[in-house]
């Protein structure tokens, strides 16, 4: 069974070696390095995510992955996530499609609702019309990615009819996964949609979502459609030890874990939530290269993935840190992740 393994960031605005934030600029910077490490290192995908707050520096990520497959040659580049319902489903397929000409044909597109509301109102758009503007904004980019004249009307944009949209891409087709946090109702639309699955796994246990791709792969047969790639994105560290991974990790996600949290009225994080997160049934993926290859290999299996994206970055945790989990997440795991799936 092949294996695709990636990486994801949403460009956490890290520390230097004093403690003290670096500014967007250089964390931007450093996201590009980060992937040309991973690119160097034979990894299958690098995506970088979309947001609007201070403790992330990328709110652009199509012109960050301009500048990554400029300085890459084969790893595929993409969005994690590409918050459609606040974006114009137009102007997403055009900057994509673009992307892909630059990458002679890398780009990929994760499309989902994010994590955060932010967007919203720095676009002019209420949160009262959460659900219209991802299900019409989908409907749109949908028809878009046939790539032909599209007609289509809705509420929440201008109508389009017989309408042409530029650049086409090379191959005429550009990927894109829909991202799912939690909601049966997201896995039966990306079925519809003929689109393949990615899963965002970051709290307990990975096999929890197996009804998910149950519940996927039975819509995908009731409609009509073969099988399609399923995905999994999880949070992660890896060391030269567990102790020393766990140990690095530590400060750095509890604070992003915390601030976060009171945002949404979170208990306080404990030490023992993260331990048991860390565990070998927790979503974490930290610990030692075999340690998060068992991880890896263990969802993989259980869930039938095709791909799995470790998001390596957490919060203010450096970025010399972040290359070194990098080097050993190619260097070492990768290669006993595949080399189990190859057995299997």
């Amino acid at each position: 069974m092949a294996i695709e393994l990636g990486l994801d960031t949403f460009g956490d605005v890290t520390a230097d070696v004093n403690g003290d934030p670096l500014t967007p600029g250089q964390v931007i910077r450093n996201v590009v390095a980060e992937a040309e490490l991973a690119d160097r290192l034979g990894l299958d995908f690098f995506g970088v995510g979309e947001h609007h707050r201070p403790d992330f520096a990328v709110s652009a990520p199509e012109v960050v992955l301009a500048a990554i497959a400029g300085r890459t040659e084969r790893i595929h580049v993409g969005s994690a996530v590409t918050v459609l319902s606040s974006d114009d489903p137009v102007r997403v397929y055009q900057r994509f499609a673009t992307l892909d000409a630059l990458s002679n044909g890398r780009a990929e597109v994760i499309i989902g609702r994010g994590s955060f509301t932010e967007s919203f109102p720095l676009f002019g758009l209420e949160l009262d019309q959460y659900e219209v503007l991802f299900n019409e904004r989908l409907e749109l980019f949908a028809e878009l990615l046939k790539e032909g004249p599209v007609t289509w009307r809705g509420s929440t944009r201008a109508s389009l009819t017989q309408q042409r949209v530029y650049p086409p891409t090379a191959s005429g087709h550009l990927p894109v996964w829909i991202g799912v946090g939690g909601t049966p109702a997201s896995v039966v639309r990306a079925a519809r949609y003929g689109l393949p699955l990615m899963l965002a796994i970051i709290g307990g246990d990975p096999l929890q979502f197996r009804p998910f791709v149950d519940l996927y792969q039975r819509t995908l047969s009731e409609v009509g459609r073969g099988m399609l790639p399923i995905g999994a994105h999880s949070p992660g560290h890896v060391a030269a030890t567990d102790e020393q991974a766990r140990e690095e990790l530590w400060p750095h996600f509890a604070t992003m874990y915390e601030r976060i949290g009171r945002e949404r009225g979170w208990g306080k994080f404990t030490r023992q939530a993260y331990e048991q997160l860390a565990g070998p049934t927790g979503a974490l993926c930290v610990g030692s290269p075999e340690t998060v290859a068992r991880k890896i290999v263990r969802m993989v299996k259980a869930l039938g993935l095709s791909r799995f994206d470790l998001k390596y970055s957490a919060g203010t945790l450096p970025h010399e840190r972040l290359m070194a989990s990098i080097e050993l997440y190619g260097k070492e795991v990768a290669p006993r992740v595949r080399e189990a799936m190859t057995a299997e």
